[in-house]
């Protein structure tokens, strides 16, 4: 058994369903010399005050003060990397515009290992000093920057889901910022994908590679099969963007006939392992198709107030059964820290719950009773 090298004591919260909160009143978390909780202690253990006597004689107990609580650390799933410089910026225009005018040119700039390196260094130490310890990263097309950003999570101890975008389509993405083709984009992808999984035997916390079309909009009908095809050999995540905005939500129903969810279906991209980010406007139908799938939704509604152009009803897609978990959409999301996700979350969703066009009355605007 590995040595205990530090007892904290204090009061802990975590969550044992999406409806149960566990408080574990000055409980001793035991720490082992990986920096691994061992185990933990009630006051009414056995052990409880042999290990307490034991850690105050060895001088490595460690005692909350009033006001402090332990968290389980945050999951962001969804996260642009190399839009960190640009946060809290440049969310004048629609989303459209906003790619092409700011976050296209400053994602190409990349390719530059050196800028990347210091970017992303910055990035994931001030999501660590977040409470963040689990990330589901988009990087770039450049396969280097991208490995870069995965063995910066390794190092500095976050679980890092990190992917190499594919922006294939030359039709739609600029020219300054696009794969070179279609072919170079799966094996570009593919090399990525064994390289991150050549580092998880030395990661105890976990670094993995992801499969990112970025949305179906920047990809050709061959990427999207071949990235399904890959995730499916490789059994890796995937993520990316579904039915965000009216423009985003409308290219995919004028190319293909259908929505988002069911493109992305075909192409074997919603798995028991796919994240999508925004989905504001899933059918019933599509979040069913989520469900059945095993696919959760990175609800993002910072971004979604800025792009999406909607409120999304996250609690009809629970009633339906499909997971959901929040994302800062850094940089469409002005925030790093998940805390400001929570609080726009509950806002998003009074406003959806009554209503927003004083125009109507409280029945018009809602299709639930006036609350007040």
């Amino acid at each position: 058994m590995d040595k205990i090298v530090k007892i904290i004591k204090g009061t802990g919260f975590s969550s044992i369903t999406a409806q149960e909160i566990e408080i574990m009143e000055d409980y001793l978390y035991c720490i082992d010399e990986k920096g691994m909780i061992k185990k933990r202690l009630a006051p009414s253990d056995k052990q409880y005050n042999l290990f307490l006597q034991e850690a105050k004689a060895l001088n490595t107990l460690v005692e909350l003060k009033e006001g402090q609580y332990l968290l389980p650390g945050f999951i962001d799933l969804h996260i642009h990397a190399p839009q960190w410089g640009q946060s809290g910026t440049a969310l004048d225009i629609p989303l459209h515009e906003w790619l092409n005018t700011y976050t296209f040119p400053l994602e190409s700039k990349f390719k530059d290992s050196v800028f990347a390196e210091k970017v992303y260094s910055h990035l994931v130490d001030t999501l660590l000093a977040h409470g963040t310890t689990t990330g589901l990263y988009f990087a770039t097309i450049h396969e280097e920057a991208s490995y870069q950003l995965a063995e910066i999570c390794a190092r500095k101890g976050q679980r890092g889901l990190v992917g190499k975008i594919v922006m294939d389509d030359l039709e739609q993405n600029p020219d300054y910022y696009c794969d070179k083709d279609t072919q170079t984009a799966l094996e570009d992808t593919e090399r990525f994908i064994k390289r991150v999984k050549a580092l998880q035997p030395e990661i105890k916390q976990g670094v993995y590679p992801v499969v990112i079309p970025r949305f179906v909009p920047s990809c050709t009908d061959r990427a999207l099969k071949g990235l399904g095809e890959l995730a499916a050999a490789y059994d890796v995540h995937v993520t990316s963007h579904c039915s965000e905005s009216d423009w985003e939500h409308g290219y995919v129903k004028n190319r293909f006939g259908k929505n988002d969810a069911q493109v992305l279906n075909d192409f074997g991209l919603l798995t028991d392992k796919s994240v999508m980010a925004h989905c504001n406007f899933l059918s019933d139908a599509d979040a069913l198709t989520f469900k059945k799938q095993g696919t959760a939704i990175a609800h993002c509604p910072i971004s979604n107030a800025y792009f999406a152009n909607s409120v999304i009803p996250i609690k009809k897609f629970h009633d339906l059964g499909v997971e959901v978990g929040l994302g800062t959409d850094l940089s469409g999301g002005y925030d790093p820290s998940i805390y400001s996700a929570i609080r726009q979350a509950i806002i998003s969703a009074r406003m959806l719950e009554d209503g927003v066009d004083t125009k109507k009355s409280p029945a018009e605007r809602s299709d639930k009773e006036p609350s007040r």
